[in-house]
């Protein structure tokens, strides 16, 4: 059985940046699943998927086009410091959840100055072709 959409679709997966450097593995827990079309997975990984079989295994590029998008220069933002809760003292680098109206996501200090810090509010691989090494387990 093909991979096409409306599929159930189980797979392994470890995903790496172009210098190596792995972002993320399933390998060390129960594999993805997920149904195929539904948009629950990124676009180039969803595409390159697309016609595997049980037990097939691929190598998969994305393009940052196609993965979460190329950075946004209006997506790093000015935030005062006073915005910050108490037991927060902010660092460059440093990695904090930031709510939205309907969730969290994961924000990037990029530069702390007396009275503000810089947030970037860009996904943290945003801008970053992605490699996915991919194993088929099930497709019903």
């Amino acid at each position: 059985m093909k991979i096409e959409d409306g599929k159930t679709v189980v797979i392994h997966y470890e995903g790496r940046l172009e210098d190596g450097t792995v972002f993320d593995s399933s390998r060390s827990r129960e594999p993805l699943e997920f149904v195929f079309g539904s948009g629950s997975i990124i676009p180039g990984l969803e595409k390159g998927l697309e016609g595997l079989e049980k037990g097939d295994k691929k190598e998969i590029s994305v393009e940052a086009k196609d993965a979460y998008g190329e950075k946004n220069p209006e997506a790093i933002q000015k935030v005062s410091k006073e915005q910050f809760p108490s037991d927060i003292t902010p660092e460059v680098g440093m990695q904090l959840m930031a709510q939205t109206e309907t969730s969290e996501i994961p924000v990037v200090v990029t530069d702390v100055q007396e009275d503000y810090v810089m947030i970037d509010f860009n996904h943290p691989l945003a801008g970053k072709n992605l490699i996915f090494d991919i194993e088929v387990m099930d497709v019903r």
